[in-house]
Formats: structure tokens, sequence, C-alpha cells
């Protein structure tokens, strides 16, 4: 199932998206909720009503997402997990993944607009696939690792690169508010195989920018689930960003290549299988 948190006049509504178009499951008397969902709840209501084909469907140019999760949980990142990227960006190939973390208010909806500050330049855009927890996780095996998926979705981990690089933490570059934008759908684990082919790219301002397949990453989903595992305690909504193929800016040699983003952008992420998810520039 394809899944949302919608913006409602009686609030964040769950939302499905049919064969038909995108319905309002909690209007329709839906009583869960996708944080529940998250944490164990039973997909069978949800899909049993998302089956109703006389559910009226919702017009998706007009559809206001809210956070794919909420309260937001951790939101985990992998560093350099494709090869081609790498390369281009003049890195070597991590010995093991490279993780680092983004704060709580990074989390954005798809459509939010992101503030760009003015004091500094090198923004950069990275499209990921996003891991959606839904069991925890501490200290689980490769083979253990995938029954605590709940789901995926698209996500941007958008970075300032100067400051990303001032030090050997990534932090300060990859927080700012807004820089963690994900979205709009979450594709159960059920509908949804990361060992497949799926294409992920971004587009800027309708531009394409990067062409991957998420079958590229060095460390594949399971392996990034058990090894976090090791030293953090994932639990059910936590996100995983799981790194970014070859494409973005900073991989230009000459600075005056480097095409950085800049307030009036609008940047895309599409995932086959899952959806695009689209946030403005400000």
């Amino acid at each position: 199932m394809k899944l949302a948190n919608i913006i409602t006049s009686d609030g964040i509504h769950l939302a499905a998206d049919t064969d038909r178009g995108p319905v309002d499951l909690t209007a329709a008397g839906c009583s869960v909720s996708l944080r529940d969902l998250m944490e164990g709840a039973d997909l069978a209501e949800p899909a049993a009503i998302a089956a109703d084909e006389t559910l009226p469907v919702l017009e998706r140019e007009t559809l206001r997402f809210a956070n794919v999760v909420k309260p937001v949980g951790k939101l985990l990142c992998v560093g350099f997990n494709y090869k081609k990227h790498t390369d281009a960006a003049g890195f070597e190939l991590p010995k093991a993944p490279n993780l680092f973390s983004k704060f709580a208010n990074a989390l954005v909806p798809c459509g939010a607009e992101v503030e760009l500050p003015p004091w500094e330049v090198s923004y950069d855009y990275e499209a990921e696939l996003v891991v959606v927890l839904g069991k925890s996780a501490w200290g689980v095996s490769e083979e253990e690792a995938m029954d605590c998926v709940f789901g995926y979705t698209c996500g941007n981990d958008l970075s300032c690169r100067e400051p990303q690089f001032r030090s050997s933490q990534f932090l300060v570059g990859k927080t700012m508010p807004g820089f963690g934008p994900c979205g709009p759908w979450v594709v159960t684990a059920d509908s949804f195989d990361p060992s497949e082919p799926h294409r992920i790219r971004s587009y800027v301002n309708g531009e394409l920018r990067q062409d991957g397949c998420v079958t590229e990453m060095i460390y594949n989903c399971a392996q990034l689930i058990s090894y976090a595992s090791k030293y953090i305690r994932l639990e059910p909504g936590d996100l995983i960003f799981t790194g970014t193929p070859n494409g973005v800016a900073l991989e230009k040699k000459d600075e005056g290549d480097k095409v950085w983003l800049k307030p009036g952008d609008t940047v895309d992420v599409e995932i086959e299988g899952i959806g695009r998810l689209t946030n403005p520039m400000v």
C-alpha cells in the first residue's frame, strides 16, 4: 500500500493512494493512524477501506502533505553509499557504513518550502531512498533486519557543502531546518523490494541531475540496518536516508562549474514504485 499523512480541515488524516486515486481513510472511518501502523497496528483495516470503490477520490493537485512520521524519531543518514558518487566526489570507498544524523526539525513534508539562509552558498541536493522502521532493532543480524522495516519513502538529504567538510563531522552542513524532506507516500514493505532495480532520480527546475538505481548501493538496506543497530537502538518511525547516487553539484571538479541551489529553485526526487517528492527552495 501507499500511505500518507495529509492535512485536512479536521487535522491530519491517513490517506492511501489507490488505483483510482488518493482516498481519505480517516474520513471513511479508519481508526488507525500512520504512526499506529508503523508501531505494529494491523494493515487489514486500512486495506479493506481503501478497496471500497465507492469512496470519493481526492484531487491529487490539492493534497497537502504532513510529515511522514509524527512525532519525529531519529533521522539517520548514510554518506558515500554509491560507488559512482563516491568516486566522482573524490573520496575513498567506505570500509563500513558512514553514518551521521539530522535533528528532528530537518524533517519536512512534500510541498514544504525549504529556507536557504543567506549566510551560506554551497547548497546541494541528494536524492535518497529512505527506510521507515516498523520494529525496534538492537543488535539485529542482516537476516533479521528486513523484518524491522515498515516501508520506504523518497528523501532529499539537502546539504550545505562548505560547513559539511569544515571538519570530520558532517552535522552542521546537514541539519539546517528543513534539510530532510521526505514523502509524500510511504510504500509498505510488502509492496516495494529494494533489491529490485528501482530508478532514483533528482531534478532541479525540471532538469535531470541524478539518475541511478537503488541496487547500486554499496551497503544494502539489510546491511545498513544491521550495522546501525549495533550502535543505535532503532525504533518504529525512525528514518534511514540510505545515500545518494552520482550527479550532485559537489562532484564538479571546478568551483565555477558547481551549480548550487538557490532561492527560487525547485527540487524533485523521484523513485520508481514510490512517487515524487517536490520542495521549493526559498
